[in-house]
């Protein structure tokens, strides 16, 4: 089993900055590709951004030039570097992972997710 533990939500102001991490732990033999999204209330779940375990990234056009994804492999933490935030992104964010069990099956996890709000 893996967990994956968010922080970094909270309230900010339009044009503020904040910083999420998703800590990974359990028994896993590595992690692919690890990603967030967000959910806003009456929207479907969307990709935010994601990054391969090398470092290849992709973003939603929406947050481009604005927020950044990281990772350190060997702390199995993503983070996601949230700049100059609008109201519209404004959402439930969750951390997504491929990891890659000991008898080499793929799954994905979810975590319980981190609220960001953004309003003056």
């Amino acid at each position: 089993q893996v967990k994956l533990v968010e922080s970094g939500g909270g309230l900010v102001q339009p044009g503020g900055s904040l910083r999420l991490s998703c800590a990974a732990s359990g028994i896993f033999l590595t992690i692919y590709d690890m990603g967030w999204y967000r959910q806003a209330p009456g929207k479907q779940r969307e990709l935010v951004a994601r990054i391969t375990r090398s470092g290849s990234t992709n973003y939603a056009d929406s947050v481009k030039g604005r927020f950044t994804i990281s990772r350190d492999n060997a702390k199995n933490t993503v983070y996601l570097q949230m700049n100059s935030l609008k109201p519209e992104d404004a959402a439930v964010y969750y951390c997504n992972t491929d990891t890659v069990s000991r008898s080499l099956s793929t799954n994905v996890y979810w975590g319980q997710g981190t609220q960001v709000a953004v309003s003056s």
